[in-house]
C-alpha cells in the first residue's frame, strides 16, 4: 500500500510548523533551522535523483557526525533511497565491503577518505557514483559541493518520492559471525512504530534538547534523530572525540542544557568516574535513557545519587527491533543491591514470547529465548536468505517471531531478567560483536594457525581476549597483531588482550574448548 508514511515527512511537518526553530546544533557552535535543513535536504534529493537514484536504491553515507550528514540522510530518504551509514573511523576495507555488499547506487563521502575507499571498492568490482564533500560541520561543506555541482551539471527540482510504509528506509550493518558484517534491513514502518512508542514514553516537546551521542551507523541514533525532529526539538550533536572525553562531556551536557540524554551505560559510567558531575548544573535534564549493555550497579547507584531528579529508563533490544522492552529505574538504588536491573516489560507496540530450544513456548518462571513480534521488527538481513530464515520462528496464527538470541526469565513483577546469550555474540560499549568475526580476521593472518576469542565480563564492561597459536617457527608481536586487526576491524572489535599459545585446548570432539579458555582468562 502506497502512502506518505516516510521518515522524511517528519522533517517536512516540523519545518512547516516550526520553520525558525533550531533543528540541530553541533559542538563547535554550528546550527541550522528547520527551514534551512529542509532546503538543504531537498537539494541533496535533487542531486541524488540527477545521479540516477530512484526508489529503493541504496545510498552510502560516509560522513562524520554533522549537520551535513543529517541533511544527506534526509535527502536520501526524500529521493526514495535507502541510506546506508558506515563508521567513518572504521577501516576503508570494511566500509567498502558494506557499500559493495548492498550495491549502493551512489555514496556521499568525505573527500579525505575517497581515494582509499575507491581503491578498496575497485578490488570488489564496485564503482558507485560519489558526491565528495570537504570537512563536514554546519552544512556549509555540503552546500558548497551542491552549488559547485549545480554549476557543472544542473539538477532539476523534483518532488519528494512517494514511499510505502514497508519500503526500506535504512540498512544498519552489525558484526557477523561469518567474518563479514551483515546488513539489518529496516523499513519506514519499523522506525515510525518505534518513534511513536518513544513519543508516548518520553512525551517530547519543541522545547526539549536531545543529545545525539550515538554515531549514525548505530541503532541508538534512530531515537535521537527522529524523535527530536518529529517534535520540533533541538538535536545536539556530540562529536566522536568529545563523546569519549568524560570531563568535557560532563560540562557539555550542562552547558548545552540537554533535557533528554541517551547513550550506552559505559559512557555514563565514565561520566560517573571521571566527569566530576557535582561541579555542574543538570537541572535541565529530565530523562536519562541507556541501552546496549548491562549498567554496572555501582556506577548506576552513584549516578542516581548525583543526578537524582530525571527519570531513568533502561531500554533493551537488538538492532532488529531497536527497543523491545524497557524498565524504569526508580530511586534509590539500594546500597546492598548487586544484581543488574531487569530489562523490563515488552513495549506496547510489540508482543513477546519465551521459547525453549525446540520452539515451544515456556511458562513465566522458565528460562528461555526471548522472541519478538510486531511492526518494529526488521525484515531480515540484506542478501542473506538463510540467516534471515534462521532468525525467525513461526508462531500462532502464522505470525513470524524474531529470535533475539537472548535468554530471559520473568520475575515476580512480570519483568524480564536477562540471563545471557544463546550464541557467541556479545555487546561491547553497546556495539554488537560476533566473536566469530574477530576469529575470522585472525585466521586471515598468514602466521596464525589457530585462533579463539572469548569475552571476559567485568564490573566496567566486557573485555575481549584472543588466544592465538602460530605456525611452527613463526614469531608475532602483540603490537603487530593488534595493528593487523585494526586495519580490518572497527576499533571496538580489536581484542583488548592477547595470549600466544603453543596450541589451543580442544574438547573430546576436537572443537576448541572455550570453557577452558574462559577459565584461563
Amino acid at each position: 500500500m502506497i502512502d506518505s508514511c516516510g521518515l522524511h515527512h517528519l522533517l517536512d511537518a516540523s519545518a512547516q510548523r516550526w520553520p525558525d526553530r533550531v533543528a540541530i546544533e553541533d559542538s563547535e557552535g554550528g546550527r541550522i533551522t528547520y527551514r534551512d535543513l529542509l532546503s538543504l535536504s531537498d537539494r541533496v534529493c535533487d542531486r541524488l535523483v540527477q545521479m540516477g537514484v530512484t526508489r529503493g536504491d541504496r545510498v552510502g553515507i560516509h560522513i562524520s557526525k554533522s549537520i551535513d550528514a543529517l541533511a544527506a540522510i534526509f535527502g536520501t530518504l526524500k529521493a526514495g533511497g535507502v541510506y546506508v551509514p558506515v563508521d567513518p573511523t572504521a577501516p576503508p576495507r570494511r566500509n567498502a565491503y558494506i557499500f559493495g555488499d548492498c550495491s549502493v547506487r551512489a555514496a556521499i563521502v568525505e573527500r579525505q577518505i575517497a581515494d582509499a575507499l575507491r581503491t578498496e571498492m575497485a578490488q570488489l568490482g564496485a564503482d558507485p557514483i560519489m558526491l565528495l564533500i570537504g570537512r563536514p560541520s554546519d552544512g556549509t561543506a555540503l552546500d558548497a559541493v551542491l552549488q559547485q555541482q549545480q554549476e557543472i551539471k544542473p539538477a532539476a527540482t523534483c518532488d519528494t518520492a512517494t514511499t510505502a510504509s514497508d519500503d526500506l528506509a535504512y540498512i544498519l550493518y552489525t558484526s557477523g559471525s561469518t567474518g563479514n558484517p551483515k546488513g539489518v534491513m529496516l523499513s519506514h514502518l519499523n522506525a515510525l512504530s518505534f518513534i511513536d512508542w518513544c513519543t508516548q514514553v518520553i512525551d517530547p516537546t519543541e522545547y526539549d534538547r536531545f543529545s545525539s551521542h550515538a554515531p549514525f551507523h548505530f541503532d541508538l541514533s534512530i531515537l535521537d534523530i527522529y524523535v527530536a525532529l518529529k517534535h520540533g526539538a533541538t538535536l545536539v550533536l556530540v562529536g566522536h572525540q568529545l563523546g569519549k572525553d568524560p570531563i568535557l562531556l560532563a560540562s557539555e551536557i550542562a552547558e548545552k542544557r540537554i533535557s533528554v540524554w541517551y547513550s550506552t551505560p559505559s559512557i555514563l559510567g565514565l561520566l560517573v568516574q571521571y566527569g566530576d558531575l557535582s561541579q555542574h548544573n543538570y537541572s535541565a535534564l529530565r530523562m536519562i535513557l541507556f541501552a546496549g549493555e548491562v549498567f554496572p550497579i555501582k556506577h548506576l547507584r552513584t549516578l542516581r545519587r548525583q543526578i537524582p531528579h530525571p527519570r531513568y529508563l533502561n531500554l533493551y533490544g537488538p538492532t532488529e527491533t531497536n527497543v523491545c522492552t524497557f524498565y524504569e529505574v526508580k530511586a534509590p538504588v539500594d546500597d546492598d543491591r548487586a544484581e543488574p536491573y531487569p530489562i523490563g516489560k515488552v513495549c506496547s507496540h510489540l508482543r513477546s514470547r519465551v521459547i525453549d530450544d525446540k520452539g515451544n513456548e515456556l511458562g513465566p518462571t522458565e528460562e528461555g529465548e526471548l522472541c519478538i513480534h510486531g511492526p518494529a521488527v526488521a525484515r531480515g538481513y540484506w542478501n542473506l536468505c538463510k540467516q534471515t530464515e534462521a532468525a525467525f520462528i513461526a508462531g500462532p496464527g502464522a505470525t513470524k517471531w524474531y529470535r533475539t538470541g537472548d535468554m530471559v526469565v520473568t520475575d515476580d513483577n512480570g519483568d524480564f531478567l536477562f540471563r545471557g546469550r544463546h550464541d557467541r555474540m556479545v555487546k561491547k560499549r553497546g556495539y554488537r560483536v560476533e566473536l566469530g568475526e574477530i576469529e575470522a580476521c585472525l585466521y586471515s593472518h598468514p602466521m596464525v594457525s589457530q585462533a579463539a576469542v572469548v569475552a571476559l565480563p567485568g564490573e566496567d564492561g566486557i573485555r575481549i581476549k584472543a588466544f592465538v597459536s602460530l605456525h611452527d617457527g613463526e614469531r608475532l608481536s602483540i603490537i603487530a597483531v593488534k595493528s593487523y586487526c585494526a586495519r580490518r576491524l572497527p576499533v571496538y572489535m580489536v581484542p583488548d588482550l592477547f595470549s600466544f599459545e603453543q596450541s589451543l585446548p580442544t574438547t573430546s570432539t576436537d572443537k576448541v574448548d572455550y570453557q577452558q579458555l574462559l577459565h584461563r582468562g
